[in-house]
């Protein structure tokens, strides 16, 4: 009897699946493809997928299944395949990936609250202690910074039970894109809004900045890339798996398919009803309110498709952005909580604790109380640096999102790199093993690596080659400045305890 409840309680492969698709499909991924590059980012999708993320997700399930007693994580992973240093800068910059998102998302969820508001993104006309646009949403995510600390350091979990609400949604908003978009098709008569021209159409953008260019081309390898993220956590679902040997490298195959076509199928849908001309090349429209446009965009077609009034369809324009702006602050508001303090909490729990200078490794109520004051200054700060550095908002965002994108990639490198040498350990106990040769571990982690890396490369290279050049080092100064800290901590830390 114990035997059968055990094996019910396995997850079988329908459910990995969806446990798989659920981490890392994310729908603002889609809007934001479509603005960059229309239904040209359909191919690059497709190819990270095959580079990146099969091997990558089945790197993770392997190190997730050897390691599935410890409880530093990635740490663990790269200091037994590596040593402790490697380790350490690895999850460091990992760690300050999420610094870096916290950056972008506290300017950035006022356009959410602007759609809850007032059914558009008004954003660039607020005002605030006398300044505006960046400069004014850079005060409130510094106040947002500060109050999201406060609340999370009195380890208060209502506030999540709210937010959970986002997440389900986030999750509506995919259906109501399917839905809303074979609507408008029928009721276009079979018409797209975005024509397909034949091949051309999956290999030249519309965006006249990607035209001819193929260095930014590539430099989309990096949203893709991003899309892709949180295959990191699928590592811990390997002993969790009924017959994870067959299972689960089926389950991270069909996974990746459906993402992929979920991805790709979703720009396609928002071509039916999205012509990226008249809708997406507005001088308004910019990374951080792309989705919204698109979705009130479908709220419109969908009135004008069906003949209702003007007025009408407006009207549908503004409900839905109202909807999808009140979803994306519950469930971006849900994830801050959390990011507040989950990250930093492993990154110290998981190293040793004579690495934190002062208090700052002390662990109080389950939480890194000091540390997270430390962290809250570093984003304020960070965020003060970005938002007063005199930008249009469209090049503001831009920025946030090269920052974050390229952040976020980065640590995949390490957590990679770490892997032939895993491999090499015949100490290490492989109770899972997809790659069966050190010369199929070898191959697979240089295409990731090569993937990865170019792919940032190019992201970071592509705005100075075309003049804007501040892009560029925002790009490469979060994870410079954090190499260099996690670098002087752990030499500090080497000479202080003779290492």
């Amino acid at each position: 009897m114990s035997s059968n409840a055990s094996t019910s309680k396995k997850l079988t492969l329908v459910p990995l699946i969806l446990m798989i698709f659920t981490s890392v499909y994310g729908f603002n991924n889609i809007p934001r493809s479509f603005y960059k590059m229309g239904y040209a980012a359909i191919p690059w999708y497709i190819l990270s997928g095959i580079t990146f993320f099969v091997p990558f997700a089945l790197m993770m399930a392997e190190f997730g299944a050897a390691f599935k007693e410890e409880k530093g994580g990635i740490y663990s992973w790269m200091e037994k395949s590596i040593g402790a240093k490697f380790a350490f800068m690895g999850t460091f910059m990992w760690y300050a990936s999420y610094v870096i998102w916290m950056v972008n998302v506290a300017s950035g969820i006022w356009v959410p609250v602007s759609n809850a508001i007032f059914g558009k993104d008004t954003t660039k006309n607020w005002v605030l202690l006398g300044f505006s646009g960046p400069k004014a949403l850079g005060i409130l995510g510094i106040l947002w910074i500060i109050l999201v600390t406060y609340v999370s350091t009195k380890g208060l979990d209502k506030i999540k039970r709210v937010t959970s609400l986002g997440g389900s949604a986030v999750a509506a908003l995919n259906i109501i894109v399917w839905i809303g978009a074979i609507l408008v098709l029928i009721g276009n008569g079979g018409q797209l809004a975005e024509p397909i021209e034949g091949l051309k159409s999956f290999t030249q953008s519309p965006n006249p900045k990607f035209v001819g260019n193929t260095i930014v081309s590539l430099a989309f390898i990096v949203y893709a890339l991003f899309a892709y993220g949180g295959i990191e956590v699928v590592g811990g679902l390997v002993d969790q798996t009924e017959n994870a040997e067959k299972t689960f490298p089926k389950g991270i195959l069909i996974a990746a398919a459906v993402i992929s076509i979920g991805y790709s199928a979703g720009i396609l849908l928002v071509g039916i009803f999205t012509n990226w001309a008249s809708v997406m090349s507005i001088k308004d429209v910019n990374l951080g309110n792309a989705s919204y446009v698109v979705m009130a965009n479908l709220g419109y077609s969908l009135g004008v498709a069906f003949g209702v009034t003007e007025a009408t369809a407006t009207a549908m324009a503004h409900g839905i952005a109202r909807f999808v702006g009140i979803s994306m602050f519950l469930a971006l508001s849900g994830a801050f909580f959390t990011l507040m303090f989950a990250p930093l909490k492993q990154v110290i729990e998981g190293t040793p604790a004579k690495l934190w200078p002062g208090k700052m490794g002390e662990i109080k109520d389950g939480m890194p109380l000091n540390a997270m004051w430390v962290q809250a200054a570093i984003v304020c700060f960070m965020i003060a640096l970005v938002s007063f550095g005199g930008n249009s908002m469209s090049k503001f965002f831009d920025i946030l999102v090269a920052m974050t994108n390229v952040a976020m990639t980065l640590p995949y490198l390490f957590i990679a790199g770490a892997f032939p040498a895993f491999k090499k350990k015949r100490e290490i106990k492989k109770p899972f093993e997809m790659f069966k040769s050190q010369g199929s571990a070898n191959f697979w982690t240089w295409i990731v690596l090569l993937t990865v890396g170019f792919a940032n490369l190019f992201s970071i290279i592509e705005p100075a080659i075309g003049g804007d050049l501040k892009t560029t080092i925002w790009s490469v100064a979060g994870p410079i400045f954090f190499s260099i800290v996690a670098w002087i901590m752990y030499s500090s830390y080497e000479k202080k305890y003779k290492i």
